[in-house]
């Protein structure tokens, strides 16, 4: 069966080909009695690569689940690689700001911090032994 022509364009755009993907059709389960235990309306995608998983048994046609499934599978793909896309970014503005200069001020309030910490350690004492 043919591919909608929005779900093939947003496979194309993630790069996902759609022979990557594991279609099954299989018995649903739940409500709607006879109808439902008889047929297999319920569309499981299985995207081997990544092994994202997507079932949708929303509608009584075979048809409608199939390109519920087809869309939430996308939807997934995309919210992954915007994921994925954002922990780079952060991780190279984290190494930005960790090797980013020091400003004025925060250099002198560093030496003054040791100055202090110094200032502190001298007035200890010497330990004497007891002889």
């Amino acid at each position: 069966m043919p591919l909608p022509p929005q779900i093939d364009s947003r496979l194309a755009r993630l790069g996902v080909s759609p022979a990557d993907v594991e279609e099954r059709f299989i018995r649903g389960s739940g409500p709607g009695g006879q109808k439902i235990n008889k047929t297999s309306s319920t569309v499981c995608l299985r995207h081997r690569p990544t092994g994202l998983e997507v079932r949708c048994q929303a509608e009584r046609s075979q048809a409608a689940n199939r390109e519920r499934a087809w869309a939430e599978l996308c939807a997934r793909l995309e919210a992954r690689r915007r994921a994925s896309a954002l922990a780079v970014e952060q991780a190279r503005e984290a190494e930005r700001r960790r090797t980013r200069q020091k400003s004025h001020g925060q250099k002198l309030r560093m030496i003054e911090a040791k100055h202090h910490r110094a200032r502190h350690k001298a007035q200890r004492g010497r330990v004497r032994d007891s002889d």
